[in-house]
């Protein structure tokens, strides 16, 4: 096993070390909260053994409890546990609150904490175990190949923020001449959200089997499904669109969803070259009862619309980068040379340089209208 130790007294981390050597594991050692994120930002490691006071004559444990906080929203999913000799149950709680694996008072006894680093980092195997598992069934369940749509080239890609996530795209042929794309997300993040995704992926392949030719009809099937079978917490965003090939118009339902922009191919010189395909309805999940009116937008050669949730419109927030609908429309006017995949490469390269340390899933979507239809 690999261990990060953090202390702020060398004769701790110098205990921690030859323990761990002598039971055949290795221990990277860190005497501040900030060398602690340094090293997590370029290594791995089975374990975090952190102290919870750094700074002399301190018995709080604040410093402690504010780094496990980081860990936590930073995503990090090492189990960590915490050492301090100013022990006491409510500052134990607190570290359990903010993400500790585990609890273990100083001087320590050598055994108890061996036990306990062996039973988080099989633990946390298992763990992960499982989350490979969830990674191969989410992959499995969005689309690999693609039907062919004339005059219309598309692409999406989906970047979960913890190797599994509540984004969800897919697309279908629907009836002659007419394809179906969705694009949706799930409230909340990890494992759970994507239990919730797979639901919504079964239960909206089920409805498109009995309502192919009504939007509005399969939506509210899904809503009802989807609220039937959840909690009164749990519900998804989606944006679905109906693309017909012979009129190249797009026709959708946009379901509390982040607006779709479409962005024209013409007239890219002036700064309103895009439209916003607004929210039309609530989300799905949240009542029983469902229903809005399939709006429409016609598409000419060139134009390009871009669906995406909101870990792209929140790209960079964290450190007040404001990534705007117009910053997206103008990478869309400044690239019309490249394909949808092209195109969607370019988005989600730019998002992750927004967002080194990545808090939410993010998914892209992108249609480009070529020239009409024979």
């Amino acid at each position: 096993m690999r261990i990060l130790v953090a202390d702020d007294q060398a004769g701790v981390l110098d205990a921690a070390r030859l323990l761990l050597k002598s039971e055949g594991h290795s221990a990277v050692t860190a005497d501040s909260p900030g060398a602690v994120l340094n090293l997590l930002s370029r290594d791995e490691f089975d374990l975090i053994l952190i102290d919870l006071n750094y700074a002399r004559d301190t018995t709080s444990g604040e410093e402690g409890l504010d780094l496990l906080q980081r860990l936590h929203s930073s995503g990090v999913l090492t189990p960590v546990v915490v050492m301090t000799a100013w022990g006491s149950v409510d500052l134990a709680v607190q570290a359990m609150q903010r993400g500790a694996a585990d609890f273990i008072q100083k001087p320590w006894d050598n055994m108890r904490l061996m036990e306990t680093i062996t039973k988080q980092v099989r633990r946390a195997r298992d763990s992960r175990s499982d989350l490979d598992i969830a990674r191969s069934v989410q992959a499995r369940l969005l689309p690999h190949t693609q039907p062919s749509v004339p005059g219309l080239d598309y692409a999406a890609r989906c970047v979960p923020a913890r190797g599994v996530g509540g984004d969800y795209y897919d697309w279908f042929p629907m009836t002659a001449g007419q394809f179906g794309f969705v694009l949706a997300d799930v409230a909340g993040k990890g494992i759970g959200a994507a239990m919730l995704m797979a639901h919504m992926h079964g239960a909206l392949r089920t409805q498109i089997a009995s309502a192919p030719y009504d939007a509005g009809t399969l939506i509210s099937g899904l809503n009802r499904q989807f609220w039937e079978s959840s909690s009164a917490a749990q519900y998804a965003t989606l944006f679905f669109a109906r693309y017909a090939a012979d009129s190249r118009t797009l026709h959708y339902l946009n379901a509390g969803h982040q607006p779709g922009l479409v962005v024209r191919a013409r007239g890219s010189h002036r700064s309103e070259n895009f439209e916003r395909l607004a929210s039309t309805a609530l989300p799905v999940g949240l009542f029983p009862n469902w229903s809005s009116q399939e709006q429409a937008v016609g598409l000419n050669p060139g134009d390009t619309v871009i669906l995406f949730s909101d870990g792209v419109a929140e790209a960079g927030i964290e450190r007040d980068i404001e990534f705007s609908e117009t910053d997206l429309a103008r990478m869309v006017t400044g690239a019309q040379h490249l394909t949808a995949s092209q195109l969607v490469d370019n988005i989600c390269h730019y998002v992750a340089g927004l967002a080194p340390e990545q808090h939410d899933d993010y998914t892209v979507m992108v249609l480009r209208c070529g020239q009409a239809v024979p």
